[in-house]
């Protein structure tokens, strides 16, 4: 057991190892059903598994037609949450993700104001396309994704719990978007990088999506169920060389205490948020992968969707064409 878990009795260690392997078997059946539908991509699929497992939202960012919002569909009805879709458009207004007041008058006559609870409120929102709503209606996203609730006309409205957001973004068409502000990006606790296909996964998906018959998901668990998986989640041990190796990384991609061979490529790096995500997300891809606890090669496969949305190279690093992915890449090796 690792130092931050050492209060745990023999009791509760070995209640920790039940859980987990009923969890194990649960995310098993989750896993299985996903792949009925969503063809290849598994480690896209795994990635935003462990991002829901952790607690969090994803940014999903690939070109079209690559089965982003066919994921998000499918995990919600596998997942058993209560989901919704917002296409965000330049002309989206906040109220039409928060909701509005409308004013509403009884069968006596009396008027008052009654709110209508507006697409946020629901367990699994996938937000499409968010950088081409403008950053006011950017924003209206953000108190919701950090503290679960929204404030309309001074009211507070909780949000159902679980809550999580799926964003997509594609990489390439940037006319008329609006980019992300740092600010919202930290919100996100893994970038989710979609790519093409490989060959066989391609040709399956040209004959089970073109045929008469299309594979349809199956709920594998309820939304309580997911609450419970999040809760194990943070009660698994972190070994104290899982717990070294993300500090190294972290610390070591920010401006002034960046490794020598990448210091001058970083403008600023992630803070102690960036801390937070792969301590919970090494310990969800641990159990997503059937394991009671993380090793330092989780941290090494999360390193990237963890942090690059969560930097900015200066101007030498662009100068001569090297990207987030080289930086983080070289810190890697530092850790694993």
């Amino acid at each position: 057991m690792s130092a931050i878990d050492k209060n745990l009795s023999k009791t509760q260690e070995k209640e920790v190892i039940l859980m987990a392997e009923k969890a194990v078997s649960d995310m098993k059946k989750v896993r299985k059903n996903v792949s009925q539908v969503i063809f290849g991509q598994e480690i896209v699929v795994d990635n935003t598994l462990t991002t829901i497992l952790a607690g969090g939202h994803a940014l999903l960012v690939g070109l079209p037609g690559l089965a982003k919002t066919k994921l998000v569909e499918t995990l919600g009805t596998v997942l058993g949450l209560d989901d919704s879709r917002i296409q965000f458009t330049p002309d989206l207004m906040p109220s039409d993700i928060l909701g509005s007041e409308i004013l509403h008058q009884d069968e006596k006559g009396k008027r008052s104001f009654q709110f209508i609870k507006g697409p946020v409120f629901a367990q699994l929102l996938m937000a499409d396309e968010i950088n081409r709503a403008s950053p006011r209606t950017q924003a209206a996203l953000l108190q919701s994704m950090q503290e679960y609730h929204v404030t309309i006309a001074g009211q507070r409205y909780d949000l159902p719990s679980p809550f999580h957001v799926l964003a997509t973004q594609n990489p390439l068409e940037q006319e008329g978007t609006y980019p992300l502000p740092e600010a919202q990006l930290d919100r996100f606790l893994m970038q989710v990088d979609v790519h093409y296909p490989d060959m066989e996964a391609e040709r399956r998906i040209m004959f089970e999506t073109t045929g008469t018959t299309e594979a349809i998901a199956k709920k594998s668990i309820n939304a309580k169920r997911l609450k419970e998986l999040q809760e194990l989640v943070r009660r698994l041990p972190v070994g104290q060389s899982v717990v070294d190796a993300i500090l190294e990384l972290v610390r070591s991609a920010r401006p002034g205490s960046a490794a020598s061979e990448v210091e001058e490529f970083i403008s600023w790096g992630p803070g102690p948020r960036a801390s937070q995500a792969l301590m919970l997300t090494v310990r969800a891809r641990a159990l997503l992968d059937g394991r009671l606890s993380p090793s330092v090669d989780d941290v090494v496969a999360l390193a990237e969707p963890v942090l690059q949305h969560r930097m900015q190279l200066s101007f030498a690093a662009r100068a001569e064409n090297i990207t987030v992915r080289d930086v983080v890449g070289t810190l890697k090796k530092r850790i694993g």
